[in-house]
């Protein structure tokens, strides 16, 4: 393998402050080519799209870039499948409001207390106000995972759609989603499936999901903010009809689009994929085959941090690990320390140099199944850039604070 994390590290500046930045799930660190494809997208001069002018075509050309750089992301199997919106909150609530409009008192909607709230919250409002039912899939509380039978099982013939996550933000939990997505599809419902968390650490392929439509965001693997995507199967987008302004454009996707393009931002999410497709430099070919090879690298590497922070919070007395998942996970690990709140354990783990998030990280209804309320606990998220030392230095300190 070609993947060296500290060749890997040399390239975000952000790291060089000595630091450990073990909060990869709240959002990564940039790598300086993505700093400079920004800078470089402003330096050159940006316009509108639809000009008689090189700034206008630099701007076309640029979006044109980042629906394809995605699409080998993600497996899309045409870029006209990639929807760019601010955040997946705000493309959720796009695309449940259009997609609820074919929704009746009687229908049923599919959600789980697994999902971070972006992906039960709109759905849940959108189904209130047509008078759908909202059915609730149920975790094991004892080991965090969602049982698919359990989510299986609620799907019917009355089932419109079915929203899932392909990985828990908190718990690091993948469900199997394929027999989930393959029933949907079955009744004639749709799959929504937050790929947040998923993304990051896996080689997606949509079509492997069974996924209707997977949504993602670029700060979540070394790309920026102001950059999410929805990915949909082309019927899927064909087939919906958002409310926009009069002379938007009626094609697909723009017309899921609501005003200007973040055109720098897009810019950095095209480094962002160029980034990602060479971490293993012994990855070749196209930019998709480059990505299948590094990728790969990175899930190997992360899968031996997280035994490490695994084990090692196995071993400390006074810390609890909430789930014990025993099936497969992203490199997270949410607990909490005896006797201290969250946000103490957070604050005193920064004073001695390490990141990690504290609270409930808007996973509102999981925390509430495990639990253990809106308080939440710590979470340690695991990056590409993460390392053996770091996460050693977490489980020396977590010793010291749970003492």
């Amino acid at each position: 393998m070609g993947f060296d994390v500290e060749k890997v590290r040399a390239q975000y500046p952000a790291l060089a402050d000595g630091r450990a930045w073990l909060d990869g799930a709240a959002g990564t660190q940039v790598p300086e080519a993505v700093i400079e494809a920004i800078s470089d997208a402003y330096r050159s001069g940006l316009s509108n799209v639809g000009g008689p002018y090189e700034s206008s075509r630099r701007s076309a050309g640029i979006v044109a870039e980042a629906r394809g750089a995605v699409a080998d992301l993600v497996g899309a199997p045409d870029p006209a499948c990639v929807t760019f919106g601010p955040s997946m909150t705000a493309l959720t609530y796009r695309f449940a409001g259009v997609l609820a409009l074919g929704w009746n008192p009687g229908d049923e909607i599919v959600v789980t207390n697994l999902d971070h709230d972006a992906n039960v919250r709109p759905w849940v409002q959108l189904a209130q106000r047509a008078g759908a039912t909202v059915r609730t899939a149920e975790i094991d509380p004892a080991t965090g995972e969602l049982p698919v039978d359990e989510v299986v099982g609620l799907i019917g013939d009355r089932t419109k759609l079915v929203a899932v996550t392909a990985a828990s933000n908190i718990l690091g939990v993948v469900p199997d989603l394929k027999p989930i997505t393959d029933r949907a599809r079955e009744v004639g419902a749709l799959s929504y499936v937050d790929g947040v968390q998923h993304c990051p650490h896996a080689h997606v392929r949509i079509a492997d999901l069974g996924a209707d439509f997977y949504a993602t965001s670029a700060y979540k693997w070394a790309g920026p903010h102001l950059a999410a995507v929805v990915a949909a199967d082309p019927w899927g987008l064909e087939n919906l009809h958002p409310d926009k302004l009069k002379p938007s454009p009626e094609s697909s996707p723009e017309r899921f689009e609501l005003g200007t393009n973040p055109f720098a931002a897009m810019a950095g999410v095209v480094a962002a994929v160029e980034h990602l497709a060479d971490l293993d430099t012994d990855a070749t070919g196209t930019r998709a085959e480059r990505l299948a090879t590094s990728r790969e690298a990175v899930a190997a590497h992360e899968a031996r941090l997280a035994s490490r922070l695994f084990d090692g919070l196995a071993g400390l007395s006074g810390v609890r690990r909430h789930g014990a998942p025993q099936g497969p996970t992203t490199p997270t690990a949410f607990f909490s320390v005896r006797g201290k709140a969250p946000a103490e354990v957070s604050a005193a783990l920064s004073e001695r140099g390490l990141n990690v998030s504290a609270g409930h990280s808007y996973a509102w209804e999981l925390v509430h199944a495990l639990g253990i309320g809106p308080e939440g606990g710590v979470r340690a998220s695991l990056s590409h850039y993460s390392t053996a030392e770091e996460v050693d230095r977490l489980l020396t300190a977590l010793g010291e604070v749970s003492a």
